[in-house]
């Protein structure tokens, strides 16, 4: 089983949950997983009882979203690989620095452990900025992969970097076979 966790780039989720539609259309079985600001916040780009009932419609399994919940996803319930998509600038200097106090962290905390692929698909809009170092700092993890990235809007966000969530499943190939797919950089 795969782990598909979900955080609060809010603006970026209907492009992760066509990914998340591909990915089971092609057959993997999905364990859904989201941070608390999914879970719980209404925005302008939907209600989060929406986007609940969607993941679970699409997965057909309750969601994650307790740290008590996402703790077994390591040594106890292992998945083969944890995709998060998308993965904000918060919740990467998170894992870049040990902290696990949301049910994403905790997730991926526990699925480091087993050294199994860990793909990342960054929205942030502070990734060329503070989270820079955060982005070296995982990449040098073993079994780290992240998604292709570009600016989205070099002039307006200049520190930002978005996944190209269109690599999603073919980054999801090369890390099955501890490969990153490059350019990192688009």
């Amino acid at each position: 089983m795969t782990g598909y966790a979900l955080c609060g780039s809010f603006c970026t989720l209907s492009d992760s949950v066509r990914q998340l539609e591909q990915l089971i259309g092609g057959g993997m079985d999905i364990c859904p997983i989201m941070s608390n600001a999914v879970y719980e916040t209404d925005t302008r780009f939907g209600k989060a009882e929406t986007w609940r009932k969607l993941i679970e419609d699409l997965c057909k399994k309750n969601i994650i979203h307790t740290i008590t919940e996402a703790e077994p996803l390591g040594p106890k319930s292992p998945l083969d690989m944890l995709i998060l998509c998308p993965c904000t600038g918060n919740t990467l200097a998170k894992l870049a620095n040990g902290i696990t106090d949301t049910p994403v962290c905790m997730a991926a905390k526990a699925h480091m452990r087993t050294d199994r692929p860990l793909v990342i698909a960054l929205a942030s809009n502070d990734a060329m900025s503070a989270n820079l170092k955060n982005i070296g700092t995982l990449l040098s993890r073993k079994g780290v992969y992240f998604v292709p990235v570009r600016q989205d809007d070099p002039i307006g966000k200049p520190h930002s970097l978005v996944a190209d969530f269109s690599l999603l499943s073919k980054t999801v190939e090369l890390a099955k076979h501890g490969r990153q797919l490059r350019p990192l950089f688009l």
